[in-house]
C-alpha cells in the first residue's frame, strides 16, 4: 500500500513554520511550506477568516496579505490527510505565533498546542488503506479515556513530551 501523507507526517498544529507566498486569492494565500517543498501537500492562510473581523475595510483587509514571493512566519493550524493531497491550513495571527491553542476534540476546552501547552497531537491511522486524521487533546481528556487498569499508558500520557 502506497500512503501519500508520510511526508507530511513530520507537520503539526502548533508548530511553527517558514512559508513562501505563491499567489493571492479572494480568500487568502496559497504558501509553500519551506523544507516541504516536495511533501505533495497544499498549504494556505485564510486570510479572510483570519483578519477580516478586526479590519475596518476591505482595503485594509487585502493590505495585510503578505507579497506574493515573501517568505513569512506562520503556525500550523490544521492539516487534513484524507485524501490528496495534504491541506495545511496556516495562521499569521500574531497571538497565534506567540501561542497557539486550539479546542480539544475530546472535551471542547481550548488547549494550548504550541510549545510548552498542554496538549496532545494524535494521529489516526488504518491498516486498510492512505489517509489519516488528526485529534488535538488536554492530556488528561486522553490519560481519563484509558482504562484505569492500563496505568502504563496512562502515565505515558500524561508524560510525553514532558521528559
Amino acid at each position: 500500500m502506497e500512503r501519500f501523507e508520510t511526508k507530511s507526517l513530520a507537520l503539526m498544529p502548533g508548530q511553527p513554520v517558514r512559508a513562501k507566498v505563491l499567489s493571492h486569492h479572494p480568500w487568502g494565500v496559497l504558501v509553500e511550506i519551506v523544507g516541504y517543498e516536495d511533501a505533495g501537500l497544499s498549504a494556505s492562510v485564510d486570510m479572510i477568516q483570519q483578519f477580516s473581523r478586526t479590519m475596518g475595510s476591505h482595503d485594509e483587509l487585502l493590505a495585510r496579505f503578505p507579497p506574493v514571493g515573501s517568505q513569512i512566519d506562520a503556525v500550523i493550524e490544521q492539516i487534513h490527510r484524507w485524501h490528496p493531497p495534504v491541506s495545511v491550513r496556516l495562521s499569521i495571527r500574531p497571538a497565534d505565533l506567540e501561542s497557539f491553542d486550539w479546542p480539544c476534540d475530546f472535551c471542547g476546552e481550548r488547549v494550548t498546542v504550541s510549545h510548552g501547552g498542554d496538549a496532545l497531537v494524535l494521529d489516526v491511522r488504518s491498516n486498510d488503506g492512505p489517509g489519516s486524521h488528526t485529534v488535538v487533546s488536554h492530556r488528561h481528556c486522553l490519560a481519563d479515556r484509558i482504562r484505569p487498569e492500563n496505568r502504563g499508558e496512562r502515565a505515558r500520557a500524561l508524560k510525553i513530551g514532558n521528559m
